[in-house]
């Protein structure tokens, strides 16, 4: 970020104030306020945070109006089509792509961390067996500081280095956990000899009875569900971790604090609601009927997994995702589930359709991604601990990139008070 040595006058009754305006190395420029209250005692307004800039970041750039999105300036559709999940997660800590060396480094120390506590598998005993997976991983993941106190002082830059790594290869571990929980089945280790998606399959589907061979497609598929939900810039989620990071939290609790927040169903639960509409439709016959509600403005129906709150144009994921999606398909077949058929046939119907093709209403990524985790076997239950899981490396990048940053302040948003204006206590009795 650099000055452009231009300002923007502020009127307020007869004072005038310069603002200095900063240009960044992509997007619009951004307005300085961080002076205003000390020379003006106004504030700004903006619910959301929509218009504000909250923080200076190298790590991830979107363009939504025209569709891209950068990671520390590689497009999306070139790290998920040539690179894979452990490749762009040194990207995102590390601000280059690794040579070989640096790449086989870096994945034996994830895979070397993959294991937790054993003392963490009483934790999952004390959770009903119906509990939520997200709301186990919230539970567990911030029980990570109670079992690694050696890396949550955040001044060490080797124990900020350690819990990166841990988080990084423990959260496949602690996600599949959390499903053998949820359906009664016991707990599979990590294996060192698998890649960082094969083992996350494994430990879901594995049992004891019998061996389970991962087929690469899926592996593959599973990897840029990974790859593609790695970071997305200041949402919400990753906008919480930068929160709790600002007061000195540790790392765990911090990353807990972006799992709740993207257990919200306006921001985690995407793909689910995709596949949810698509169980709504139930018949391939019955998405005319659904397509013609879509259009209808009276009605309140939202078809979900059709264009992209942030990306007006096509979502730069979806393309990556696609590919994935038939392949997985066509292994897998959707002869015997009819949420597969529907999917399929909506897919056509709705890039067929003007209504859809003129207000760029394409499929994003969580339409594909719901297709490919129900292909896989996963109980929507999952989608979001998975997508929690893919998420861990943004978070943890975003949260190193902050707390390195020697200006970094607690975050202390102002409010527009509407409340009771000072008034004096009435005694009970006069009430």
């Amino acid at each position: 970020m650099s000055d452009t040595n231009k300002t923007a006058k502020l009127t307020i009754g007869d004072e005038n104030y310069d603002l200095p305006i900063l240009s960044p190395s992509e997007g619009p420029d951004v307005l300085d306020i961080r002076k205003l209250y000390g020379q003006a005692d106004i504030f700004t307004y903006d619910p959301g945070f929509t218009s504000t800039a909250s923080c200076e970041s190298a790590i991830t750039y979107i363009d939504g109006e025209e569709g891209i999105l950068l990671h520390r300036g590689y497009p999306i559709d070139q790290l998920a089509g040539k690179s894979h999940f452990l490749e762009v997660c040194y990207l995102l800590l590390y601000g280059e792509l690794p040579t070989a060396a640096q790449l086989e480094d870096f994945e034996s120390r994830v895979t070397n961390h993959t294991m937790v506590h054993e003392q963490m598998h009483r934790f999952f005993t004390g959770f009903r067996r119906d509990a939520h997976p997200m709301a186990v991983m919230v539970g567990v993941v911030g029980a990570m500081s109670a079992f690694y106190h050696d890396s949550t002082d955040i001044h060490d830059p080797w124990q900020r280095e350690v819990a990166s790594i841990r988080l990084i290869a423990k959260m496949p571990t602690i996600a599949a956990m959390a499903y053998k929980y949820n359906i009664g089945q016991p707990f599979v280790y990590p294996r060192n000899d698998l890649d960082y998606s094969s083992n996350f399959l494994r430990m879901c589907f594995s049992v004891p009875a019998e061996d389970y061979n991962v087929n690469p497609i899926l592996s593959r598929a599973m990897d840029r569900i990974f790859t593609l939900h790695a970071d997305h810039e200041q949402n919400a989620s990753t906008s919480t971790v930068r929160l709790a990071s600002s007061s000195g939290a540790n790392p765990f609790a911090c990353i807990a604090a972006g799992i709740a927040c993207l257990w919200g169903p306006a921001h985690g639960g995407a793909n689910q609601a995709a596949l949810e509409s698509l169980k709504e439709i139930g018949t391939p016959d019955r998405i005319p009927e659904f397509i013609a509600r879509a259009k209808d403005k009276d009605d309140p129906f939202r078809l979900m997994g059709f264009g992209h709150r942030v990306y007006k144009n096509f979502d730069p994921r979806a393309t990556v995702m696609k590919e994935s999606a038939d392949e997985v398909l066509d292994l897998l077949g959707i002869e015997n589930n009819p949420i597969l058929a529907v999917a399929k046939e909506l897919e056509k119907q709705a890039l067929d359709d003007p209504y859809f093709v003129d207000r760029k209403l394409f499929p994003n990524v969580d339409f594909y991604s719901g297709i490919i985790l129900e292909a896989m076997g996963f109980p929507t239950s999952m989608f979001t601990p998975i997508f929690a899981l893919s998420r861990t490396v943004g978070w943890v990048s975003q949260w190193k990139e902050m707390v390195e940053d020697p200006t970094m302040k607690i975050g202390r948003p102002r409010q527009l008070y509407t409340g009771a204006q000072a008034r004096d206590y009435v005694d009970v009795e006069k009430r």
